[in-house]
């Protein structure tokens, strides 16, 4: 028995020491830890008899999600940089070349037009982006309250209240969150959703300004520049001299340097017919562009409901449809009524101080509870 347990103990020595060899592993940390990350993956796609494809879609894009996200969160300030530059450039272009022409060629009922309307929109545009990019969309509170909640965060892990759901860029959860901006570097959520759509709006209201107005100038600068492309094709021949002498191409004698006379144009004209090409290409692919998404969120606004909950709502009516009833968004109001909530319009002044004019006002509510009861009763005489 003694010699039996020895020779049990040894072979339970040799192997632990053959494990921890084995355990050791020469690769770098960083391979590991994907290496790690990987397998969890791989098991996940089995992990019980609920999963079905929408885990295992989940499970295998990961990584893409993953790098999307990342650099979606690292490149929102390179975004917000060059929205800053464009707009800047159609605004130097704007004063320097568009502005003196208009003051010699418009009349004074025009000249009075185009100032008081650009700057107005101009104004509108950089306090609706300021503030769309400041302003925070809206967090869940860290503490523990009583607020009602529909289900719970599984990054989070805390109880999310209706309307909210997580974004992986932030890596937080969003009140009422619409979508992640890269060009706002921002969640479009609660307390900034206005500020995003007033942007929008009279971003696209600037670009179809500057496109329909400048169209004349647009045509006028393509045409002189093909007209300067011509007069440089035009341009006298290379001067015979040295051995054209002697080959006879020039009698003698005949003074045989001479200067090719300049074009009829400078640079700076050249330069001011390319910036208005320029202007009106941008603006009138950008308003297209944009005006589409505003028009897009216009709608989305008018049945009460974000671009997350319009996806929602629709496999919610699929499904109700199934069960032969009929699905109802609660948060929808009325169509007037989801602007005015939107827009924060509680009188009628309201109309041009909190939509016409800059304005700071938050939007109803704390976006932790939805009970608009006022609302539901049509109480708003706007």
């Amino acid at each position: 028995m003694p010699v039996l347990r020895s020779l049990i103990h040894l072979l339970r020595c040799v192997r632990l020491r053959s494990c921890g060899r084995r355990g050791k592993s020469r690769l770098p940390p960083w391979i590991r830890k994907i290496w790690a990350y990987m397998r969890l993956l791989l098991q996940s796609l089995c992990f019980n008899s609920l999963t079905n494809s929408d885990v295992v879609f989940d499970s295998l894009f990961e990584p893409i999600f993953w790098t999307v996200e990342y650099v979606t969160r690292w490149f929102g300030v390179v975004f917000v940089v060059l929205v800053v530059i464009l707009i800047s450039s159609i605004v130097v272009i704007a004063y320097i070349v568009l502005l003196p022409l208009i003051l010699n060629t418009y009349s004074p009922a025009w000249i009075a037009w185009h100032v008081c309307y650009g700057h107005w929109n101009l104004v509108m545009i950089a306090f609706h982006y300021y503030k769309a990019t400041k302003t925070s969309p809206g967090f869940l509170p860290k503490e523990i309250s009583d607020t009602p909640f529909v289900s719970v965060c599984k990054k989070c892990i805390l109880p999310k209240p209706a309307r909210t759901h997580h974004c992986g860029i932030c890596n937080r959860c969003i009140l009422k969150m619409d979508h992640h901006c890269p060009w706002l570097n921002n969640c479009v959520g609660h307390f900034n959703h206005r500020y995003f759509f007033s942007f929008c709006l009279f971003m696209t209201l600037g670009c179809v300004y500057c496109s329909i107005s400048g169209r004349n100038l647009f045509i006028d600068a393509y045409n002189a520049l093909e007209r300067f492309k011509h007069m440089d094709m035009e341009k006298p021949g290379i001067p015979v001299t040295g051995m054209g002498v002697l080959l006879g191409l020039l009698p003698p004698g005949q003074v045989h340097t001479f200067q090719t006379a300049p074009p009829p144009y400078t640079f700076k004209d050249k330069m001011i017919h390319k910036s208005i090409i320029y202007m009106w290409v941008l603006t009138s692919t950008a308003g297209l562009s944009l005006g589409a998404l505003t028009i897009w969120h216009a709608v989305l606004i008018s049945r009460g409901e974000t671009s997350i909950e319009k996806h929602t709502n629709k496999s919610e009516t699929k499904r109700m449809a199934q069960k032969g009833r009929v699905y109802r968004n609660p948060f929808h109001y009325g169509r007037l009524n989801n602007w005015k909530i939107f827009l924060g319009v509680e009188k009628r002044s309201h109309w041009v101080t909190r939509v016409l004019l800059p304005s700071g006002h938050p939007p109803y509510g704390d976006g932790l509870t939805w009970n608009i009861f006022s609302v539901h009763n049509d109480l708003i005489p706007v």
